[in-house]
């Protein structure tokens, strides 16, 4: 099936991609980054970030050069069902959510449990951007130019004790303002999981911005999971709760539909949804479908964390 673009986008909310691009090469400089407050004032390093400069990672190995899907879609085609099942109404539900105060509790197997604002927590990052593909179980991708940390950051502070074998994240649960929650949709909250190597990784990362501003309701605001060689419901959104456990976690999607969503999750084209197959995507703004990439393409980087698995029995 065709998946057709929103119709009620307004021009101006699409990011021209070359326009984007050119931006992100002239605030690569040193001059770039120092002038780029003046020139554009919509970027983290002036707006929601307390005054914290981006750092552009130029390493191929944690980023991509594929052309970017624009604001407009990003924003507009959503999975977010604590705001609606269909795709367009996260975009407007999610506007009344609100986060502003933030915090996040850490706890389980850790040394320094506790509650962290999130003002607190940005002051001790330095943001990078990182363009990453996203790939939805529902066989159509984006490619996103995050803005975020490194989770292990995070975990590194919290000083897991040796019993900390995965981490399981918890998103908000306010059914008056997350309107979605007031439908058994799903075992509210959601819960998912990432085994303690898969969260290190380098790849992943704690997103609180995307196209260069502040996280979007719709996709996940403040800050958000984003594992990209994983089925996107993997990356969960607005995260509250943070648990080192020594159990691997019962993720919402798997106790919801245990033969459909497995805890790994990974993007594998030779395992295929019970009722569909995963051996092609379509990027969405495209017409033509593309294969899948073992790994979402990543391969090179994760692959080792599942040496000897059998990946279709720990899908």
């Amino acid at each position: 099936m065709l998946i057709k673009k929103p119709q009620d986008i307004p021009s101006s909310e699409i990011t021209d991609h070359a326009v984007y691009l050119e931006r992100r090469k002239f605030m690569s400089s040193s001059v770039g980054l120092t002038a780029a407050a003046a020139l554009f004032p919509v970027t983290p390093s002036v707006a929601g970030y307390g005054g914290k400069a981006l750092k552009f990672n130029k390493n191929n190995e944690l980023t991509t050069d594929e052309a970017l899907t624009s604001f407009g879609e990003i924003t507009n085609y959503n999975n977010f069902y604590e705001f609606g099942t269909d795709k367009y109404s996260p975009a407007k539900n999610a506007q009344a959510l609100t986060t502003d105060p933030w915090s996040i509790t850490i706890d389980g197997e850790v040394e320094k449990p506790g509650v962290l604002q999130l003002e607190d927590i940005l002051k001790q990052q330095t943001l990078e951007e990182r363009i990453y593909r996203l790939r939805c179980v529902e066989r159509w991708s984006m490619v996103i130019p995050w803005i975020g940390f490194p989770l292990a950051n995070l975990i590194k502070q919290a000083k897991p004790t040796s019993k900390a074998k995965y981490i399981q994240f918890e998103t908000l649960m306010r059914p008056s303002e997350m309107r979605g929650q007031l439908r058994g949709v799903l075992d509210w909250p959601y819960v998912e999981g990432l085994r303690m190597d898969e969260a290190m990784n380098p790849l992943t990362i704690i997103a609180v911005g995307l196209y260069g501003e502040v996280m979007p309701k719709q996709n996940g605001a403040p800050l958000r999971l984003v594992v990209p060689w994983k089925y996107g419901f993997k990356s969960i959104k607005s995260i509250v709760k943070i648990s080192f456990t020594e159990t691997q976690p019962v993720s919402s999607w798997t106790k919801a539909a245990s033969s459909e969503y497995g805890f790994y999750s990974n993007v594998n084209p030779n395992v295929d949804h019970p009722r569909w197959s995963q051996r092609k995507e379509r990027r969405i703004g495209d017409f033509m479908k593309r294969k899948t990439l073992m790994f979402n393409g990543y391969a090179d980087q994760v692959a080792s964390l599942y040496s000897g698995m059998d990946l279709k029995k720990y899908f």
